[in-house]
């Protein structure tokens, strides 16, 4: 039976990262055998599992509520802690405390299927794009092709780019390819997958035409894919900018600025950014809130416009740029203004303006 003892820090985050991936109270398979308990859990769509070094004095497997592990270990202080089956129990102990876990009679389900390597990226660079990208999709259940990330190789690069209608964050990372990929991959579970991937060094990525995957030393997650044709001309034109200013000017000061006129932008957090000369100028009023100015250096080129946008969107396109100068690239009209770097073009972000009132 069962009977392992795991330093309790690395085993408590285990076994919270597999519950943020499945959130659901179901099961937690442990396995331990060959110097390593093995955290595993599966939904039928989604798999994950993670793997910590311990002392394993008895192999073997055992089934528990995954919140419930994920509570107890959490709350332990004490630097290791023993698992071990006694009877019908997981017992979790530490010097001088003893808990108790129901075992579940029955297992959990199956893992889904681990597709075959497509390639490999850089775990950091994976995870800073894709969490942005994914914060650009949908979560609006309605419309599924909306609440997912395209991710699609081309050469050496691994493109992300996901869209709500309102607004759009694109980037692309190196690659080592084996394969190719063309998936639409859930926007949150790509999110959370690539934070967990995002300590590893290399992290694999697998696919085949219904599964989309990342594995890297010590954990990985399989997910199923979202079915439906994504509309490809569409967001090539979108994609297409054309302005007619470029504004340069620092992220953290362009969004302290938005995040303070927010609070004066009514129901709908509604901002005005105007372009004047060297320099930008935030509005917003509201007749019970009030009204609030403010002005951030910035570098002009182009005409002198004026757009209104909602706060919150900008605040999204404004914060993979903290630390650094960000590009507005305003184009004609109700346009997608694009949000992108000084120096590269990895990542772009577009917000779609609003009438001016």
């Amino acid at each position: 039976m069962l009977d392992v003892t795991a330093s309790t820090g690395p085993l408590a985050k285990a076994a919270a990262r597999l519950c943020r991936l499945l959130p659901a109270r179901a099961g937690v398979l442990l396995r331990g055998d060959r110097a390593a308990l093995r955290l595993a859990a599966s939904d039928g769509e989604l798999s994950a599992w993670f793997e910590v070094p311990a002392g394993v004095a008895g192999a073997g497997e055992v089934v528990v509520a995954r919140r419930g592990l994920a509570e107890t270990l959490a709350g332990l202080d004490a630097p290791e802690v023993r698992l071990a089956v006694e009877g019908s129990r997981l017992a979790v102990r530490v010097p001088g405390a003893r808990f108790a876990l129901p075992t579940m009679g029955g297992s959990v389900p199956p893992p889904t299927r681990v597709p075959e390597p497509a390639g490999e990226v850089d775990g950091a660079a994976l995870r800073a794009a894709a969490v942005t990208v994914a914060g650009a999709a949908s979560r609006e259940p309605a419309l599924p092709i909306f609440t997912g990330v395209r991710v699609r190789s081309a050469g050496d690069r691994l493109a992300l780019l996901a869209t709500d209608r309102y607004q759009l964050a694109s980037a692309s990372v190196p690659w080592r390819a084996v394969g190719a990929v063309d998936l639409l991959v859930p926007a949150p579970v790509l999110a959370e997958a690539a934070r967990q991937a995002g300590r590893a060094e290399t992290v694999v990525v697998r696919a085949d035409a219904d599964l989309f995957g990342l594995t890297w030393p010590g954990g990985g997650v399989v997910s199923a894919t979202l079915g439906g044709a994504y509309p490809d001309v569409h967001l090539d034109r979108l994609l297409e900018v054309r302005p007619e200013c470029v504004v340069e000017a620092d992220a953290d000061a362009l969004a302290g600025a938005v995040e303070r006129a927010a609070r004066y932008g009514g129901e709908h957090g509604r901002v005005t950014v105007q372009v004047g000369d060297g320099a930008l100028v935030i509005r917003a009023s509201d007749p019970l809130a009030g009204e609030a100015e403010e002005t951030v250096k910035a570098a002009v080129q182009g005409d002198h416009v004026t757009r209104c946008y909602q706060a919150r969107l900008v605040l999204d396109a404004l914060r993979p740029f903290g630390g650094h100068g960000v590009v507005l690239r305003i184009q004609p009209d109700l346009r997608a203004t694009e949000f992108t770097g000084p120096a590269a073009e990895e990542l772009r972000y577009l917000v779609v303006p609003m009438r001016v009132a």
